[in-house]
């Protein structure tokens, strides 16, 4: 693809965005909940795309994709198992979104201060998220580069493919918040699921059609077929893989804040749906291409590379191929904006003070997004070639919050003491296995460790200790809104 016309295609995505973006923007009130929830008003149409966005996002046919190429038919267990963790959205969902309305809380992080107690869990969490989500964001960031880079042969340089992210990550979620970041993921989850499904079709058809696709599948690379594969999905490599990520709904703080904004159960109902079909739909789709790019552009060193590879085999015309491009940038700045917006309520509501005016509020945390998104991009740049591990370590270093998630919904002796004790030892124990042990994020020794140590941690240290008196019961507060609306 030429540069011009690549240049040409995000123009005009931009444009349109934000269009978008403006409109939406008409919609804002000045409040920090309108700026960081959509005033709690998004339907379950909107939501659920939205949410389809944020999670299947670049990595899909960026990272996904990359390990199909290099491992087989694993990657779609390894994928299988982070859809059925969507099902935890059955039985979180509601209770999130009940304790948001009836206690106005903005993030999850101020929903866990408020049930233990203690406002210093917030903080902590805020942290953590920070800390952890910031190798999220330069997945993102890189797949963003590696993309457009990679299309356009290196006519478009890594720098300049990454600051177009940046600017655009940026310009969407300053100019209204959550409710231009919804309105402007649910478009770009339609783009990205028919730009995808187009290109596959042209590049199946390449090969030659559905069956010679299977028959040379089979002959030249059946041992991508079979498990445990060519090499990278051994048993302890997919437990690595596969546990934390089962865990997202509720260990990454920018898919359970989409908890707090739908305008009623109902809306919810639709916004899992929809998630579940996408992520069904997409999934198919990203190891399915990983194959493809497996056939028709063998020989990659760097896997995550495949995308860009196959779209500049010949196989996809110019126009799909652009519109693919256009999806998957979509995709990763839906992503990214998500998590800066997050980041930005977290550091306004946990980090800052609570009673000041909230244009205050959302001044610091447009200030923060826009310090997440350069910091991402510098780090991107660097370090464009580890997008797997990036993304893998950012999963597995989140699930510090998974325990006390769980237990302030499900076991009311937990407390801000064991809360505490869970996420610096967690937090702690994932910073020494990757940095100081130099642990693979595909060793499950990593995630396990983690989610041991704050288990174990958040279970020992509330048994011997008290409940502050200011903490909310959730089991006990919730149970009679959960029996008015019906929830499990």
């Amino acid at each position: 693809m030429t540069p011009g016309l690549v240049w040409a295609a995000v123009a005009l995505f931009a444009v349109i965005g934000g269009v978008i973006a403006f409109a939406a923007a008409r919609g804002n009130t000045g409040s920090a909940a309108d700026y960081y929830l959509g005033g709690r008003r998004i339907g379950g149409v909107v939501a659920g795309l939205s949410y389809a966005a944020t999670t299947y996002s670049a990595f899909m046919l960026v990272v996904l994709t990359g390990l199909t190429y290099r491992g087989g038919v694993g990657a779609l267990g390894f994928e299988l198992v982070y859809f059925s963790g969507l099902t935890l959205l059955v039985v979180f969902g509601p209770r999130f979104w009940l304790a948001a309305r009836r206690w106005d809380f903005i993030t999850p992080a101020e929903m866990l201060a408020a049930r233990y107690g203690d406002r210093n869990v917030g903080r902590l969490v805020a942290v953590v998220s920070l800390v952890f989500l910031m190798p999220y964001c330069t997945t993102q960031m890189a797949g963003i580069g590696l993309l457009l880079s990679g299309v356009t042969g290196g006519a478009i340089g890594l720098d300049a493919a990454v600051a177009t992210g940046a600017i655009l990550a940026i310009f969407w979620t300053l100019v209204a918040g959550l409710r231009s970041v919804a309105w402007t993921d649910a478009g770009q989850a339609a783009v990205m699921l028919v730009s995808s499904l187009l290109a596959l079709g042209f590049v199946v058809s390449a090969i030659g059609g559905v069956g010679d696709f299977v028959t040379a599948l089979r002959t030249e690379r059946g041992e991508w077929l079979d498990v445990p594969g060519p090499g990278l999905w051994s048993f302890s490599t997919f437990l690595a893989l596969a546990l934390p990520w089962f865990f997202f709904p509720l260990s990454n703080p920018q898919v359970s804040q989409r908890l707090f904004v739908v305008r009623d159960l109902a809306a919810m109902r639709r916004m899992i749906v929809w998630v579940l079909g996408f992520g069904l739909v997409f999934t198919l789709i990203a190891v399915v291409w990983g194959f493809a790019a497996l056939i028709l552009v063998p020989g990659l060193e760097n896997t995550a590379t495949a995308t860009p590879a196959l779209l500049g085999s010949g196989a996809v015309p110019a126009a799909v191929g652009i519109l693919l491009v256009i999806g998957i940038l979509s995709a990763a700045v839906s992503t990214l904006d998500s998590i800066a917006l997050t980041l930005g309520s977290m550091v306004a509501r946990d980090l800052g003070r609570r009673d000041v005016r909230d244009a205050r509020q959302v001044l610091l945390g447009r200030l923060t997004v826009v310090l997440v998104v350069l910091f991402a991009a510098i780090f991107a740049v660097r370090e464009a070639a580890i997008v797997e591990q990036l993304a893998a370590l950012s999963a597995a270093a989140l699930i510090v919050t998974v325990p006390a998630t769980i237990g302030a919904f499900f076991w009311r002796r937990g407390t801000a003491a064991g809360t505490l004790a869970s996420l610096i030892g967690g937090a702690l124990t994932a910073a020494w296995l990757a940095m100081v042990r130099g642990v693979s994020v595909f060793d499950p020794t990593l995630p396990l460790s983690v989610l041991g140590v704050s288990t174990a941690l958040f279970a020992g240290v509330s048994l011997a200790t008290r409940s502050r008196p200011e903490a909310l019961d959730f089991p006990r507060e919730l149970r009679t809104d959960l029996d008015r609306h019906r929830v499990w």
